[in-house]
């Protein structure tokens, strides 16, 4: 292996860890939410952030979002949830550390894949997910919902931007 080769492997393994690194730190912001949301809110009436708008509550989902799969009995669905849940984020984590992303794609699935990972460590540890947000009109939400929602919009405009530089011949 020459010296250019050495370099190029050493950049592509650096950029690896940072995404893991990114990954791992949104993560635990994702959980550290969480915990203090549990330790203040459970049992708790919601607390009013911002009148009519924005409010802490304390929900344990054990469900997907917006409840779509409330029609399954949840001995069912609780297994199916985690094994689902479980490959889908092992998939996202290799597909972030698979190849070298245009950098708005990485940010958006690093995003994509730290809101999976969160949310499955949720269900892993204590079976449900912890969800505390709540905005009027709106389920209740996490940190980790707010990943994978800025994920997949930053994957769409990347992914506009990328057929508009490729129909343009950039």
């Amino acid at each position: 292996m020459g010296p250019g080769a050495v370099c190029s492997w050493m950049t592509a393994t650096a950029k690896r860890l940072a995404a893991l690194g990114a990954l791992t730190l949104l993560v635990g912001c994702d959980h550290a939410t969480k915990f203090a949301a549990k330790a203040d809110l459970q049992g708790e009436a919601p607390r009013k952030l911002i009148a009519g708008i924005l409010d802490l509550q304390y929900v344990e989902n054990r469900d997907v979002a917006f409840n779509a799969l409330r029609w399954i009995p949840e001995t069912t669905r609780a297994p199916i949830l985690l094994i689902v849940s479980g490959v889908a984020s092992l998939c996202l984590c290799l597909l972030v550390l698979s190849r070298p992303w245009r950098p708005w794609t990485k940010v958006a699935l690093v995003l994509v894949a730290a809101g999976a990972v969160g949310n499955y460590l949720d269900r892993f540890v204590r079976g449900y997910v912890v969800d505390f947000m709540h905005v009027q009109h709106w389920p209740v939400f996490n940190v980790a919902d707010i990943y994978v929602s800025l994920g997949v919009g930053l994957l769409l405009v990347s992914m506009r931007l990328t057929r508009r530089s490729a129909r343009d011949g950039r």
